[in-house]
């Protein structure tokens, strides 16, 4: 995704997110994105060199999230 393109929605994100994508949605550091994606459970790959996430993975996986820290309520 192009570093100047600002995320105005969902549909806006392509369908394989990398690491600055991750950094961007989330709004960390590229260090933190990158430690991020090396965390056991979260589904990342790797395609080559490269670290993908799909985007329903990644969105899945922000719910679970929220889900355990808030007992499943927001």
């Amino acid at each position: 995704m192009n570093d100047n393109k600002r995320l105005k929605s969902y549909d806006d994100l392509p369908l394989v997110l990398d690491v600055a994508d991750i950094q961007r949605i989330m709004g960390i550091s590229r260090v933190s994105a990158y430690e991020l994606v090396h965390t056991p459970g979260f589904p990342a790959f790797r395609s080559g060199r490269l670290i993908k996430v799909s985007k329903q993975a990644f969105f899945d996986w922000m719910a679970r999230g929220t889900e355990t820290q808030n007992g499943g309520n927001l």
